[in-house]
């Protein structure tokens, strides 16, 4: 009997496997739909750390929270370098500024007045 991989999944109330994958900010365990991947674009000056919210760039990603202040954290920690294993300074700017942008970025369905928009 062959012995399978213990991938890191976590049940959901469906009963199917969710991966779970570690925030390189905070080191918090948590759902990949949960997260933010990320992957070291070509290198030039240094090598850029791009935002990949659908999952599908090529390469190696890791693993961040959608909050400002994990990504602050995984700067100043110096996480992206390594968990990319990048051999020179990795710049998370673009990502920094994608979840800049959307932590900011209003609800466009929801009416600030309170009040019907056709009045």
């Amino acid at each position: 009997m062959a012995v399978g991989s213990k991938a890191a999944t976590d049940p959901d109330r469906s009963g199917a496997r969710a991966p779970i994958r570690t925030c390189i900010g905070c080191r918090q365990r948590a759902a990949a739909a949960e997260l933010l991947r990320v992957v070291a674009g070509p290198s030039g000056a240094g090598y850029p750390v791009l935002p990949d919210p659908d999952r599908r760039a090529a390469g190696r990603g890791a693993w961040v929270h959608p909050d400002p202040d994990c990504v602050a954290l995984a700067e100043r920690r110096r996480a992206y370098g390594r968990a990319l294993r990048v051999p020179g300074p990795a710049d998370p700017t673009a990502v920094r500024e994608y979840v800049t942008k959307r932590a900011t970025k209003p609800n466009s369905t929801a009416d600030p007045t309170g009040g019907n928009p056709q009045e």
